[in-house]
């Protein structure tokens, strides 16, 4: 161990673990990886320090990263991991800036980064499944498919490129094809438990099976989405149905004038969804949202601090050819099948009495239509980071409600949220994602990190949104390591002594992210009432 090292009085560690601890167990993993696979440096750590949060960046520092490209070296760091009790934290491609980033939910746990295990595995273009390693990007498959002439179709969030089908899925993600609840479109995982032994849930613990990939239930409890959001196991592999390319595909957009419309558009949605004439996640995207990933920035229209005002949101409105409401949605099948779905959404629309219907003939290449179309289709883009570009800054906290797919309640959420974010001087840029019968309504807070005072108010504002939505029986389905903690609180003390069970179970040693999701065996919870 170089000297500096051992010296080293700032060096980050991981709670509860001495120095003398650590520097044993980071000897041991460069002797498992190799030196250039254990990162200890401050210019090599700082990658992964990079946060959004309303809060300092120590607070989420790691101590080192390790990157791995097996599951055979994944078991032996683990091995490590459990002699000097030392936790790691878990990730893959993305860098999650929605929620958070890809900096440990707690100080000094050891990052371990996935993204070298990227391997395409097997595609099959006739039962239409995928089974990929972690660090496979969204891009990665979207280009293989095209190279090899595959006709199949991905679903993803936005951005995309740099995102991952594994690590989007295991966080709940959603995307904007028919196949858009992406744990639904999951089947199969391997899991390294925390012990080392390695799980295939489904039909993959069956020696030999050849229904992996197909069959997502097996035998017994379904134990998949138990490693979903949690800390029970690293997912090393994953497989996907992917989605066969229709031979005819028509994306378009319906503009709606006032921010009052919601409730009548969500009523005009749902059915069409239900029903399934419109077959993918359809989106409800505010002004805001739409015109910040048109490179729109704030201060090209006011300099003013607090909130933007109603007149310059209905200016910008006007210059960029928005609605204050942009639905999004496609249509997918035979010629015959979209012809028929195209003259049902058209009458809802004409019976609604508002909204101006956009094909793509008509929208072109103008954006935000172009990027949306793509998502629709399954083309990765990076367009959507234009929204970091309103304020600037670098401040992004996504508060993600669930709602039912109501007028009412979306016009109430909407309410709620422009009331609290414009009362601490910041914006509301929102959009409701429909589901089949429920709602994300996904809202960037948007705010400047630079600014001490406006970071301030931004952690304000995001935990008066989380205690006010909580006492309307809101509650987020994600949300970034900051916020953790607080969430988990709203889910109720039955739900979290089953979690904690479970960790206790799998992990006694309380090494695999602890603090994810509240999921932590050091958590006095059941004291707090």
């Amino acid at each position: 161990m170089g000297k500096t090292m051992k010296e080293d009085k700032n060096m980050v560690l991981p709670k509860g673990v001495t120095q003398t601890d650590f520097l044993q167990a980071v000897e041991q993993l460069k002797e498992l990886m190799g030196n250039d696979n254990v990162l200890l440096s401050k210019e090599h750590i700082l990658p992964y320090t990079k946060i959004m949060m309303s809060i300092d960046n120590a607070e989420h520092t790691p101590s080192a990263v390790v990157t791995a490209t097996t599951v055979e070296q994944i078991q032996a760091i683990l091995k490590i991991c459990n002699e000097f009790k030392i936790p790691i934290w878990t990730i893959s491609t993305g860098r999650n800036f929605g929620y958070g980033s890809a900096a440990p939910v707690e100080h000094g746990q050891i990052i371990l980064d996935l993204k070298k295990m990227n391997k395409i595995i097997h595609v099959d273009p006739d039962l239409c499944t995928a089974l990929v390693e972690p660090g496979v990007t969204y891009q990665q498959l979207y280009d293989y498919l095209q190279e090899n002439n595959i006709p199949l179709m991905l679903s993803f969030s936005a951005p995309s490129a740099i995102a991952g089908p594994l690590g989007n899925t295991m966080d709940r993600g959603v995307g904007y094809t028919p196949y858009g609840e992406h744990f639904m479109m999951q089947c199969g995982m391997e899991v390294v438990l925390a012990n080392g032994e390695v799980l295939r849930t489904g039909m993959g613990s069956v020696q030999g099976d050849k229904a992996w990939q197909v069959f997502k239930w097996g035998y017994g409890p379904t134990l998949d989405g138990m490693f979903t959001q949690s800390n029970y196991g690293i997912c090393t592999k994953m497989g996907f149905w992917l989605m066969p390319k229709p031979p005819v595909y028509k994306p378009f957009e319906i503009q709606f004038p006032e921010e009052s419309d919601i409730s009548e558009i969500v009523e005009m949605i749902r059915p069409l969804r239900i029903a399934q004439i419109i077959p993918n996640s359809v989106v409800i995207a505010n002004i805001l949202w739409e015109a910040a990933t048109c490179d729109t920035r704030r201060s090209q229209y006011t300099m003013e601090l607090g909130s933007t005002s109603d007149e310059i949101l209905k200016q910008i409105q006007k210059d960029k050819s928005l609605g204050a409401w942009n639905v999004y949605a496609a249509l997918y099948g035979t010629q015959e099948q979209v012809d028929v779905n195209w003259n049902i959404v058209k009458a809802a629309v004409e019976k609604l009495g508002k909204g101006k219907l956009i094909t793509q003939e008509e929208a072109g290449d103008t954006q935000p239509f172009k990027y949306r179309a793509e998502l629709m289709s399954g083309v990765p883009n990076l367009q959507e980071f234009g929204l970091y570009n309103w304020r600037g800054g670098g401040g992004s906290m996504w508060f993600a409600p669930v709602s039912q797919a109501r007028g009412s309640e979306c016009d109430k959420q909407k309410s709620m949220a422009k009331r609290i974010l414009n009362k601490h001087g910041l914006d509301y840029v929102g959009e409701f994602i429909v589901g089949w019968r429920d709602m994300h309504h996904v809202i960037d807070v948007l705010y400047n990190r630079a600014d001490p005072e406006e970071t301030k108010r931004a952690d304000a504002c995001f935990n008066e949104l989380l205690d006010e939505f909580e006492k309307e029986g809101y509650a987020v389905y994600r949300v970034n390591t900051h916020f953790q903690e607080r969430v988990a609180q709203i889910y109720g003390p039955v739900k979290r002594q089953v979690e904690h069970a479970i960790k206790r179970a799998l992990d006694p040693n309380n090494i695999l992210a602890p603090g994810k999701c509240g999921i932590d065996l050091t958590n006095n919870f059941q004291l707090k009432g």
